[in-house]
């Protein structure tokens, strides 16, 4: 393995921590853009089992081209109905069939997918039925034979199915860690328990000015399990003293400001007021729609004050497709040196591919740092081994994904 590809270089850069001006988003579970990366999540997992299960390999696949076309639902206090279902479309190319010595093998590909939805639906919503409220679109073609050539040769290391890039940094600031924390913390069973009038639709910004952090959540109350404004009102109470308690473990010294579901009005008249009811738990229902790729990116954010990249890594293969693999990786990279290192206070990495080419031979891999004190060549040397040691096994990325121990957005 080639070992020119490592690019380490200081970075003239005010690190986000004391940057006066701090951005931070994270869509929750129940999010449209969240469900519909975590159909097409899904389905290449169920598709990648299936793969090994039958053939010894994972198979060329993407399908990451997916569509959330939200319902129509009817809400008040103590009712709702889905008047409309909610559509998931999920497209993309597949291998679909497989040839034998005894001839050609269909692969059921649409089962698969179908009940990896169905599965992944069941696991994550309590209010959500798969059978009575979504109707599943499966627009996937066959995969093209330079692709699956592309694949089906790597069996020793696999071959780059795309010139792509990941994108990674570590540490994550105070505001970074408390937006991811508060949604998983507002959608864990623990909290669901207590407030089960939160629906699963959590969305969290939080806006960091000098140390003044406001975070604006939204959370799709539940209308069944809320029986009048006044219940209402208590809910987001619940849910603002229970976001307060926890920035307050976890944002140090910030003076937090909480919101939650800011769009509502009260007054005298009951039909100009407006309430954030979903009977699902989730805005898919009847208020948005949601696209494959535009929420969060690998580390489960989004970052404007940081490098990103703009791939889907939701649905793409995890043998090949670097857009997903490298993104991962890039993450690993960036925790190892930040913590192994303990010299930097922020790390950069940047992996890009060249199609058709050995994953473990990345084109370019650009680590940028913001060092405690300064670059000498015992760091970069440190960095280099960090970076060589995990391309070199990148491989395991792969078994992370399919395994879940790593999340993708």
């Amino acid at each position: 393995m080639r070992k020119s590809f490592v690019t380490v270089e200081p970075l003239d850069k005010t690190p986000v921590e004391k940057q006066e001006i701090e951005m931070v988003e994270r869509k929750g579970l129940g999010h449209p853009d969240y469900i519909i990366d975590s159909a097409c999540e899904e389905a290449s997992l169920h598709l990648s089992k299936y793969y090994l299960s039958n053939y010894g390999q994972i198979l060329h696949h993407n399908l990451d081209k997916g569509l959330l076309v939200g319902g129509r639902a009817y809400n008040r206090f103590g009712y709702g109905r889905l008047e409309e279902p909610i559509t998931i479309i999920i497209a993309g190319r597949a291998s679909t069939s497989v040839k034998t010595p005894t001839g050609e093998e269909k692969i059921p590909y649409r089962e698969i997918i179908t009940e990896a939805v169905r599965s992944m639906v069941k696991r994550n919503f309590r209010f959500l039925d798969f059978d009575q409220h979504i109707e599943l679109e499966i627009r996937v073609r066959e995969s093209s034979p330079d692709l699956k050539a592309v694949v089906e040769m790597g069996k020793e290391m696999p071959l780059a199915n795309d010139t792509s890039y990941g994108v990674a940094f570590y540490p994550f600031t105070t505001l970074e860690n408390l937006v991811l924390t508060t949604e998983r913390h507002l959608n864990s069973p623990q909290f669901k328990s207590r407030v089960k009038e939160s629906g699963e639709d959590v969305k969290v910004m939080g806006l960091r000015k000098g140390s003044k952090i406001t975070l604006t959540v939204a959370d799709g109350i539940v209308s069944t399990l809320t029986k009048d404004r006044d219940h209402y009102i208590a809910v987001k109470e619940q849910i603002k003293k229970e976001v307060e308690d926890l920035a307050a473990k976890l944002a140090g010294d910030h003076d937090v400001e909480v919101y939650v579901n800011t769009a509502d009005k009260y007054g005298t008249n009951i039909g100009d007021e407006v309430f954030y009811l979903t009977f699902t738990g989730t805005s898919a229902e009847h208020g948005d729609d949601g696209n494959t790729g535009r929420g969060n990116r690998a580390n489960g954010l989004i970052t404007p004050n940081r490098q990103m990249s703009l791939e889907a890594t939701a649905g793409k293969n995890p043998i090949s497709h670097v857009g997903k693999i490298y993104n991962v990786a890039a993450g690993l990279v960036a925790r190892r040196i930040y913590e192994e290192t303990k010299r930097v206070k922020e790390v950069y990495v940047r992996m890009l591919s060249q199609i058709g080419k050995p994953i473990n031979e990345p084109l370019s891999v650009s680590v940028q740092v913001i060092p405690d004190d300064r670059m000498d060549v015992g760091l970069v040397r440190d960095i280099e081994g960090i970076v060589y040691d995990e391309v070199a096994s990148i491989r395991r990325v792969t078994e992370l994904i399919i395994s879940r121990q790593v999340s993708v957005f």
